[in-house]
Parts: structure tokens; C-alpha cells; sequence
């Protein structure tokens, strides 16, 4: 049966990252997906000289998120109308119309008027650590989680990263050649993700990498031709980006399941 699948994400280029592959499985199983959007990503960072005259980042990150869409099969994108907050402890965090300092149930309205909307089967948005650690992150976990019980969305998944497969891949890619000028990052120091016992949901998108790989590079403000990740063989990258992960808001721990949908009446 076609469900509807709304994913949550803070900025611009999250959506292809975090769960680019998922949605474009959802949408080759004839299911509808709607991305939601809590910024335009403004305080993002270009190269000097790659936006046109008089061109603001926000609108060519949300030109991106179009394009990014359109490779996934998304069928709705909706912006929740918030600044980009930028990294903790940045004063952006606490200005006027930022997502961080937004109170959370109006945010929540905002986001579960779509789901009403959309009569959503699932909802995605981030681990209570927002996965890494950025205030918009965990605001998305916050509004999300908050969003669904307004809008009464039986489902909602947080997404994350299995910690303990990227210190494996990590050490297994160490001595990968890479192209003059991509550099690997330092996975140890990185505070991302949840050990892999906590995680309730992985969802195989292997076959869907090269949508991802080709939704991330859309984003070409952010994520230029020569960093690591797009610089890396397609075998690599399957091998690193074909399953993303998920913590079922609200399942028993020991929850061990594939999909999104799994199990829904």
C-alpha cells in the first residue's frame, strides 16, 4: 500500500546526505515523499566569487535543494521559514528568526500542518544529539519528535549514523588513493552518530547510490566535485553511504528492522 513519507532536515544538503538514499527508495516503491526544510542554509560557506552579483546564499541553496529533490523523486519541498542558525556558541544561534531560538510548539505547527496535510505514515527527523551536535539538528529532533504527536503521525524515525561502521570503513579506507586535493577526515575525532546497538533501523539503499551521489553533487555549494566523499569510486561510496540508519522514536532498543514502513496498519 503507497504510504506517505515527510523527512525533516535543517539545512540544504542534509536531505541527500542523511537520508537521500531512503527517499529514493521510497519513491521507486511508489510511496510519496515530502521534504521539509527548516532553513535555507545562509550562514553556509562559499568560495569567494561562486555566487553571481547580488545573488544570496539562501536562494541558491534553496535552488539546490530543488534540483536535489527532483534526482530523490520528492514530490512536495516545503521551507519552514527559519535562519540558519550556524555552529553552537556562533552568535547566529540567537538571532531574531533563527531555527535555535525558535520556541519549539511553534515550530512544531508549522511542520505538523504539513504532516496534517500530507496524512503522513512516517516522519524523519534526527537523533536526539542531532546527530552531530549543530543547535538546527537538535532543534530538528526537538520540533519533529513534537510535530508528530500535534499532528498525531503514528511514525517517526530519527536519523543517525552507526558510529561503529564508520571507524570500520575508516580504517579500511585508510591507504584508498584519492584524487589530488581530497583528503579523508579524521572519523576518530568526529562525535557523530550512536554505537551500532542503538540503532532499531537499517534501511539497504545500495541500490539507489548513484540518486544520492548525484542529489549530493547538486549541492555544489556546499559539497564541491573534489571533496572526499564525491571523489571517492562508486564501489566505495556504495559501500559507505548504502545504508542509512535510524533510531524507531519511542521502539524497544532491541528492535532489529529494514525499513521505513515495516509493520504499519
Amino acid at each position: 500500500m503507497p504510504r506517505t513519507l515527510v523527512t525533516f532536515h535543517a539545512h540544504p544538503d542534509d536531505e541527500a546526505i542523511a537520508t537521500g538514499g531512503a527517499m529514493a527508495r521510497a519513491a521507486a516503491e511508489g510511496h510519496r515523499v515530502v521534504l521539509v526544510v527548516a532553513t535555507r542554509g545562509e550562514v553556509g560557506e562559499v568560495p569567494d566569487g561562486f555566487l553571481a552579483d547580488g545573488e544570496e546564499l539562501g536562494d541558491r541553496r534553496a535552488a539546490e535543494t530543488r534540483e536535489s529533490a527532483e534526482i530523490l523523486g520528492v514530490s512536495r519541498v516545503e521551507f519552514l521559514g527559519y535562519r540558519d542558525s550556524g555552529m553552537l556558541g556562533e552568535p547566529t544561534n540567537d538571532a531574531p528568526g533563527s531555527f535555535w531560538s525558535a520556541p519549539i510548539d511553534e515550530a512544531a505547527e508549522r511542520l505538523a500542518a504539513i504532516l496534517r496535510e500530507e496524512r503522513a505514515d512516517v516522519l524523519t527527523c534526527y537523533d536526539s544529539h542531532g546527530v552531530y551536535g549543530h543547535p538546527d539538528h537538535v532543534q530538528v529532533h526537538r520540533v519533529g519528535v513534537r510535530a508528530a504527536e500535534l499532528a498525531g503521525t503514528p511514525r517517526v524515525y530519527e536519523s543517525t549514523l552507526n558510529r561503529d561502521h564508520v571507524l570500520r570503513l575508516a580504517e579500511r579506507m585508510r591507504d584508498m588513493d584519492l584524487p589530488e586535493g581530497a583528503t579523508m577526515p579524521d572519523f576518530n575525532e568526529l562525535q557523530m552518530g550512536v554505537s551500532e546497538d542503538r540503532i532499531t533501523t537499517t534501511v539497504d539503499v545500495r541500490a539507489f547510490v548513484e540518486q544520492k551521489r548525484a542529489a549530493m553533487a547538486a549541492h555544489a555549494s556546499q559539497i564541491d566535485g573534489g571533496s572526499f566523499f564525491l571523489a571517492m569510486p562508486l564501489d566505495a561510496f556504495r559501500e559507505a553511504f548504502g545504508h542509512e540508519w535510524f533510531i524507531r522514536h519511542g521502539a524497544p532498543g532491541e528492535l532489529r528492522e529494514s525499513a521505513l514502513f515495516e509493520e504499519l496498519a
